[in-house]
């Protein structure tokens, strides 16, 4: 009967209770999440957002299974992507990943418990899955000074207490990432402390169904946000004044406009500063009739990472022949490399196998041939075949890996580099390409 204003009013007035992705329909919610844009562009686009209770359950399942199998009594995570994955909460990610102030342990019997932010811990009361919300994980020298290593055992006598309940005597702990202090801590406590990250990113590399959901509608949003750039790029660059940071610009607003959270990269170039790559987006003025190339490296909505490439032509001329016949080889090196991707292909025989550049670009090829992505780019890495390492990489692709193949076609001494990227699914039966975002006519020589 007293209902107040605030209580009625809905992030999208149509709906009921709950939104597409089964999140509350409430205005003033803690939970961040995809805006009415991203779900309107995705409901025309026909895309079903993913069920997040059942993706949390999940990859808690998933974690809960690995520690079962490896005989470990816990994982303890600090790394804010790992964070993510496990309980898909959030809390400013980027200060945290040099700042590391959030922790969560999760225990062999399933019971979780997160070190939040002391002021802050309604950021992740949505998620039934966490157990327990502590705080006291800061052992940072910018907020303990020369009274780390204090924190650090105080901490750490917190980790003993949750793991002798719901671990009883096994003291194998696998950790991800964590400060010197903090590790001395923890075996000076008696734990066996083990390598976290090969138990997260093999976890984390078979995304189950409500991930790739997530990762359709992340696609979708970032190849939105990438046509409003280029279109932005076609109709700025000829006028004159549009700098690489105006173009790279826009990818952020669009992306942030969709509930996308940040670029991990600037690696976005124009003309002659494409080549060599890695050359970082700046305040040059793009010249009509040059190249723009770029890298997402797009963290979106749900946290999923879209990481794909195109270069553009951009003006009223023609492309040069070489940069023509540089653009079909980069287009034969991802379409000849993604038609090996399937279930059972090992790591090996991708290295060794596909499409080989020609020796005018070998030099200044891309670092790797394919590597995995989820939250970020993940486990596995494909190099080519001068950077293999006999046994870093033994396995095999299974259903519910996400692979980028890459393309870097970087004449040596020239004055332009082609950079292409599309994003896989390894389905049941062999690939999908999640990528849609089409190549640049004038460039393919078509136009």
């Amino acid at each position: 009967m007293n209902q107040h204003y605030a209580d009625r009013r809905k992030i999208d007035p149509g709906r009921g209770a709950v939104l597409a992705d089964g999140t509350p329909n409430d205005n003033d919610r803690v939970e961040i999440g995809p805006t009415q844009l991203a779900f309107a562009e995705w409901a025309a686009a026909g895309l079903n957002p993913p069920d997040l209770a059942a993706m949390r359950q999940f990859r808690w399942a998933r974690l809960t299974q690995a520690l079962v199998a490896r005989d470990y009594g816990g994982l303890l995570m600090f790394d804010p992507l790992n964070i993510r994955y496990a309980t898909d909460t959030t809390n400013m990610q980027l200060w945290n990943t040099h700042n590391p102030f959030r922790a969560v342990l999760l225990c062999a019997d399933g019971h979780m418990v997160i070190w939040e932010y002391k002021n802050a811990p309604f950021l992740v009361t949505f998620n039934p899955l966490i157990k327990e919300i502590r705080s006291g994980a800061t052992f940072f020298y910018n907020s303990t000074g020369d009274r780390g290593e204090d924190a650090a055992r105080g901490f750490a006598a917190q980790v003993d207490e949750v793991m002798r309940a719901h671990a009883g005597t096994n003291r194998r702990l696998a950790v991800d990432k964590i400060m010197i202090a903090g590790l001395r801590a923890l075996e000076r406590t008696g734990f066996d402390v083990l390598e976290g990250e090969e138990v997260t990113e093999r976890v984390r590399a078979v995304k189950g169904p409500d991930d790739i959901a997530a990762m359709r509608c992340a696609h979708h949003a970032c190849e939105s946000a990438i046509a409003v750039m280029e279109r932005a790029t076609r109709n700025g660059v000829p006028g004159g004044g549009m700098s690489e940071d105006d173009i790279w610009s826009v990818l952020h607003a669009e992306n942030i406009r969709r509930g996308g959270e940040w670029i991990e990269t600037r690696l976005l170039a124009s003309g002659p500063r494409t080549n060599p790559w890695f050359q970082e987006c700046g305040p040059r003025i793009v010249q009509n009739n040059e190249i723009v190339a770029f890298d997402t490296d797009l963290i979106g909505a749900y946290g999923m990472c879209i990481d794909i490439s195109r270069t553009w032509w951009v003006g009223d001329g023609r492309p040069t022949n070489a940069m023509i016949s540089a653009m079909g080889h980069a287009m034969d090196h991802i379409t000849t490399n993604m038609a090996m991707l399937k279930p059972g292909v090992s790591i090996t025989e991708l290295v060794h196998g596909g499409h080989q550049l020609d020796a005018q670009y070998w030099r200044q090829k891309y670092s790797c041939k394919m590597h995995g992505v989820g939250l970020c780019d993940e486990w596995p890495y494909v190099t080519y075949p001068d950077g293999y390492t006999e046994g870093a990489f033994d396995a095999v692709l299974e259903p519910g890996n996400v692979i980028c193949v890459e393309a870097l076609v970087s004449p040596e001494g020239g004055d332009f580099s082609i950079k292409l990227e599309d994003q896989v699914l390894i389905t049941e039966t062999g690939f999908e390409n999640l990528t849609t975002y089409p190549f640049d006519a004038r460039l393919t020589g078509r136009a």
